[in-house]
């Protein structure tokens, strides 16, 4: 098994060859370069576990490659030991100012450079579980526990986001909220357990079916929402259409078989205002009264319709 890999840059073979036995003997990958931006670029293509890097180097100096290091998202959170026979403390001062992680000293120990160089590798490893844990927690936290789909949480970040750019950009923002027909009926014929299997698999169906762009959530109980940036109402017709027929090609199957047959009502809206969601929901129960499996569409300058008797 492959150790990490942790780049030298110092401008002397004999410095990179005496590094590289040692830091081999200890199970560590290594990779060279001569100058500073040299070890940017290779640390670009590698992305090293640690640098060990030399101050007084050719091109851009230890100091320089760090800044350029640090401006790459990608890079800014690798350990840097620098390397340097430099002892002023003004000098170190800058080096842990900029961000390095550690400093060693010319004329250096072997114990000392691998002492240190484990040391930069054990946090780098922690910084990376803990970056992994925090993104599986914000996945976590933005998604529904069900279907897998965006929460609702997400769905009004999004929401609030696309329609400020498209206010600000000038460009088309369009939402359809999808609503599983009769859905009461099927928990209350087949159980919550079939209701469940038929939530997921019309959030897949849903899913499928939207565009690759779209942000596609599940709102709460049995609906839906598709924000569709870029897209005009013309184009939201479509895509709503388009799921309203793969929920309706063919029925789910329950655990226990059962075909169940299933249809959605969608409404669909356009603008970049706040009465976005209440005018889909405004189509949406058009939509039910009019016979469910259709797609109605309210305009942003169509009045809201009365609520049914």
């Amino acid at each position: 098994m492959k150790g990490p890999v942790i780049l030298v840059g110092d401008n002397s073979p004999v410095v990179r060859e005496v590094l590289r036995w040692h830091l081999e003997s200890h199970g560590y990958q290594v990779v060279e370069a001569a100058d500073g931006a040299e070890s940017v670029t290779l640390a670009r293509q590698v992305r090293p576990a640690a640098i060990l890097l030399s101050v007084e180097l050719p091109t851009l100096n230890g100091h320089q490659a760090l800044t350029r290091l640090k401006l790459d998202p990608d890079l800014r959170d690798t350990p840097v030991v620098f390397i340097t026979a430099h002892t002023e403390t003004d000098d170190v001062v800058e080096g842990l100012r900029l961000g390095a992680h550690d400093y060693l000293r010319k004329p250096f120990e072997p114990a000392e450079v691998i002492a240190r160089i484990s040391a930069a590798v054990r946090v780098k490893e922690l910084q990376d579980d803990l970056r992994a844990r925090n993104a599986e927690l914000d996945r976590i936290a933005r998604s529904d526990p069900l279907t897998g789909l965006a929460n609702r949480r997400h769905l009004d970040e999004q929401l609030a986001a696309h329609a400020a750019s498209a206010a600000r950009h000038h460009h088309e923002l369009s939402v359809a909220v999808v609503d599983i027909d009769n859905f009461k009926a099927v928990n209350d014929t087949y159980g919550h357990n079939a209701g469940d299997t038929v939530l997921r698999e019309v959030a897949q169906r849903i899913a499928a079916s939207a565009r690759v762009e779209d942000v596609v959530g599940r709102w709460g109980g049995e609906e839906f929402i598709i924000l569709l940036p870029h897209c005009g109402i013309d184009g939201a017709v479509v895509v709503s259409e388009r799921i309203r027929r793969a929920v309706a090609a063919g029925p789910v199957r329950s655990e226990h078989g059962i075909a169940i047959d299933v249809t959605v009502s969608i409404g669909c809206t356009g603008g970049t205002d706040d009465g976005l969601i209440e005018r889909a929901d405004a189509a949406l129960y058009a939509a039910k009264n009019g016979g469910r499996n259709r797609t109605i569409v309210l305009q942003q300058t169509d009045p809201l319709p009365l609520p049914a008797s």
